[in-house]
């Protein structure tokens, strides 16, 4: 770890309808530190997001860099010595221009472990919650041939007493995950602390900015059929501010985006459902209204009205679920054309031509610090 030269991303050539190369050329490049040599081979990457973890960092990097050939550190405009102590450390250190958010750390992590080849990549936090010793639970069980091993609070054998609102909030941010999934259940959807074989760095792109990007992950993992595991973990919650947001507002935060997923991917059931009970609710408040009338002879305009709106609601939301469903199945098999398109794009020893121009796509370098692009 000793080398001047800057951390930089070797050229590849790639087809142009690559997702993964698309979506790493289109981030701003943040600045790297120097400090790693080009021709090192990193088969285990550890990372980790940092924002003003000081307190913590050395002890989590010291922990973890045992377990792994680099540590890297993600850092999000940190305004104390977090990065200083990381570089002094040996750790990559790849810096932001501000704190974007947990989401767009994880897209750094992703795109730097995809970048170097990485085989086996763990996010762990950086503020001291987790045993870096863990590590090694989750590399076993990676090695036994899963794509995801997530650190679970959940399993038996795990450690670390959990807060009761903490526990209700996960309960239903699990829910909420494997209701915008494809039936993944696990234990612990919100947990930092993840294991990635090669299959899902090469899979995983993530567009989330905030702290739903953890689930949102675990959607891609389910749509994309890839083997997950749990291991027990050791957590402490005895750390003073082990989170740069409020927890409720976090929380509800997650929960929104989750829901906005589940709209997108499960329109039908999502409008649909609830559209099917107003309207069936409606024609009954409506029918007995009217059979009031005949018996009575008495109009009850306030329940007729309250019928009526429902019915409206009821078709106004199931007509909505059926349109956007549609437009996802569209969606859907337009994505699949360009796939089949990508798939069939020539190749010449081994590397993809770019129909369009002729000419491959190489990837973006992150330059070393200070120097403009």
């Amino acid at each position: 770890m000793s080398s001047t030269e800057p951390l930089t991303v070797e050229s590849l050539t790639l087809p142009l309808e690559s997702g993964r190369i698309q979506r790493c050329r289109q981030r701003p490049a943040p600045r790297a530190t120097p400090g790693f040599p080009k021709e090192q081979t990193v088969r285990t990457l550890i990372a980790m997001p940092t924002y003003n973890e000081e307190k913590y960092i050395a002890k989590t990097i010291t922990g973890s860099r045992r377990y792994a050939d680099a540590v890297l550190a993600v850092d999000g405009g940190s305004k104390d010595d977090t990065v200083e102590i990381a570089r002094a450390l040996g750790a990559i250190v790849v810096q932001h221009e501000g704190n974007r958010g947990y989401g767009w750390a994880l897209q750094t992590i992703f795109c730097t472990a995809w970048d170097l080849g990485v085989e086996d990549l763990i996010i762990i936090d950086s503020d001291g919650q987790h045993n870096p010793r863990d590590i090694l639970r989750l590399l076993a069980e990676l090695r036994k041939g899963n794509d995801v091993v997530i650190g679970s609070r959940f399993v038996e054998g795990s450690a670390g007493e959990i807060p009761t609102y903490r526990k209700v909030g996960m309960r239903i941010l699990d829910a909420a995950t494997t209701l915008a999934g494809n039936g993944l259940t696990v234990t612990d959807s919100q947990s930092g602390f993840r294991a990635y074989g090669k299959r899902a760095i090469e899979i995983i792109q993530i567009s989330g900015e905030g702290m739903s990007a953890g689930s949102e992950i675990l959607i891609q993992i389910s749509d994309h059929r890839l083997k997950v595991a749990e291991v027990p973990i050791q957590v402490r919650y005895d750390i003073e501010k082990t989170s740069s947001e409020n927890l409720f507002s976090h929380g509800i935060g997650v929960l929104m985006n989750l829901v906005k997923l589940i709209s997108f991917r499960r329109p039908l059931m999502f409008f649909g459902n609830p559209g099917s009970l107003f309207t069936g609710f409606g024609i009954g408040v409506v029918l007995y209204t009217f059979a009031q009338y005949y018996r009575t002879g008495q109009f009850h305009y306030v329940f007729f009205t309250g019928g009526l709106s429902a019915l409206i609601l009821g078709l106004l939301l199931a007509t909505a679920g059926m349109i956007l469903y549609s437009l996802v199945q569209i969606f859907a098999l337009g994505k699949g054309d360009r796939r089949e398109q990508a798939s069939a794009t020539p190749t010449v020893a081994g590397a993809p031509i770019a129909a369009s121009s002729g000419e491959a796509e190489q990837r973006t370098s992150y330059p070393p610090e200070g120097v403009q692009e």
